[in-house]
């Protein structure tokens, strides 16, 4: 590839496709090899700069389905059709947002989508406001001043939560470090405010999409971060004999290990990077860290029981005013078995999904055009 010179290379889309096509003649087993978040393409062929060797590689701008790509093979061109993960309009094709000179908008399929039209569609039917907010990212108009302050909203939140973590089992690990075993008692005492003011930030997780500020939907974030937060707050801050368990070290190891590597991820997606082994962690890590997060999570759920019992806290008995009762470990055995359980295996499920769709079972898609 270090003697291939690359193609002229003209783009198109819709809002949930992206249309390339590659200006090459004479096409000799193109080795075309898509990822979701990027393409390389290699093959012998007549185009700009003769007979010869072509090659170039586009990291997209946002994933795509390799599963779904459809190529066509021609006399005067290469085609490729591609689907996009998520059906929004692109601002620009690639991740890296610099000028190719190869790379080019394909007016012609933007005005006609159909070589058999009588007369060209309008293209700012087609593609409604594509220019106006080409334009507004160019000249940093209102558009791209929004997206602008989310970027550094969003970055701003990821390093915060990343540098609260990090001191969070930094602390733990520094604690196990001078105390060894008699640390897994005083866990709580050593980052127990920490593990509050980053689990409280997290209830912004269950904003953030319903303002649009990022992709996905509500109910993984909001499953997530209520059931931490009603054993943050609730169980654990209500019951200090509850505190001095080892379980509360190893769920607060667990929660940490998982967010350490979460919040780095979402950083390099802001900035449109990608570090392979971090993608591999975050899709992964998961499978061993959620199954013992859960299973600790249920083990002081259980254990409270006796506690909550026996001191009567956050229970409301009857006679009262309001002829209300409420018996909070009754709550805590309905929460186990209506929505801990369930919401166990929504989130690994949703978790499972989003690893295949990035990382497998089929990581590449091979393509050999004829």
């Amino acid at each position: 590839m270090a003697d291939a010179v690359c193609p002229f290379v003209y783009w198109s889309q819709t809002k949930s496709t992206i249309h390339l096509k590659i200006d090459l003649r004479d096409v000799e087993d193109p080795d075309i090899d898509l990822l979701p978040e990027q393409l390389s393409f290699e093959a012998k062929a007549l185009g700009n700069s003769g007979s010869q060797l072509y090659a170039f590689k586009l990291n997209w701008y946002q994933l795509v389905n390799p599963d779904e790509t459809k190529y066509h093979l021609s006399d005067r061109n290469v085609q490729i059709t591609l689907a996009k993960e998520d059906e929004e309009w692109w601002p620009h094709l690639t991740r890296e947002r610099i000028k190719l000179s190869w790379l080019r908008v394909d007016f012609d399929r933007w005005r006609s989508e159909s070589d058999d039209e009588a007369e060209g569609r309008d293209v700012m039917a087609d593609y409604p406001d594509v220019y106006d907010r080409l334009v507004r990212d160019e000249a940093g108009g209102p558009q791209s001043r929004l997206e602008n302050f989310r970027e550094s909203y969003l970055m701003m939140y990821n390093l915060w939560q990343l540098l609260g973590f990090t001191v969070i089992l930094g602390k733990l690990g520094f604690r196990y470090y001078l105390e060894g075993q008699d640390s897994l008692t005083r866990a709580y005492d050593t980052a127990g405010l920490n593990m509050k003011l980053a689990q409280g930030l997290q209830v912004l997780e269950i904003l953030h999409p319903l303002l649009g500020m990022t992709r996905g939907g509500v109910l993984e974030p909001l499953m997530q971060v209520s059931g931490r937060n009603l054993m943050l707050f609730i169980v654990l801050e209500g019951e200090q004999r509850l505190q001095t368990k080892p379980a509360v070290f190893y769920l607060f190891v667990v929660w940490s290990l998982v967010e350490l590597v979460r919040y780095p991820y979402y950083t390099l997606r802001l900035v449109r990077r990608e570090l392979s082994v971090l993608t591999w962690l975050r899709y992964t890590i998961w499978i061993p860290l959620y199954p013992l997060g859960f299973i600790t999570e249920g083990v002081l759920y259980l254990r409270s029981l006796p506690y909550f019992e026996e001191t009567g806290k956050f229970s409301v008995s009857m006679p009262n005013a309001l002829n209300f009762a409420f018996h909070f470990p009754t709550f805590i055995k309905c929460f186990l078995f209506i929505a801990f359980l369930p919401g166990m295996f929504v989130v690994m499920r949703h978790m499972y999904r989003q690893r295949r769709k990035v990382i497998g079972p089929k990581p590449a898609s091979k393509a050999k055009v004829q």
